[in-house]
């Protein structure tokens, strides 16, 4: 049983990840992505700034939970590709490299960010 439980724990972070994801998308609705780009940087942010403050020292049971499960749920990197290429395939060119450049460079701007904040 004791081997089941960070798979369970994985799930759940993941359950709740989903819900948050799901949430920003459900308040933030425009033409263009931007619940992709709030939930990639708020989630590049955090995840950063817990990993390099807490994660090392850790359970590893809680960072799966945190960092595999809710972290893997919330933040959207499939989804940001997914909106790129229906950007590019509405011809809509400006909007798909202004998203790749917004996810890209801002959020590892944003882990750099959480990892300065976790140091300070």
């Amino acid at each position: 049983m004791s081997a089941f439980i960070p798979f369970l724990a994985v799930a759940a972070g993941g359950a709740i990840g989903a819900v948050l994801r799901f949430s920003v998308y459900k308040v933030v609705d425009t033409g263009f992505p931007w619940a992709t780009f709030i939930v990639n940087i708020v989630g590049c942010v955090l995840a950063s700034f817990l990993m390099f403050r807490y994660g090392l020292d850790m359970q590893s049971t809680l960072r799966s939970f945190i960092f595999v499960g809710m972290f893997g749920a919330f933040t959207t990197m499939s989804t940001f590709s997914i909106d790129t290429v229906n950007l590019l395939v509405d011809g809509s060119y400006g909007l798909a490299v202004g998203n790749i450049l917004i996810n890209s460079v801002l959020c590892v701007f944003g882990a750099v960010c959480g990892r300065y904040l976790a140091l300070l």
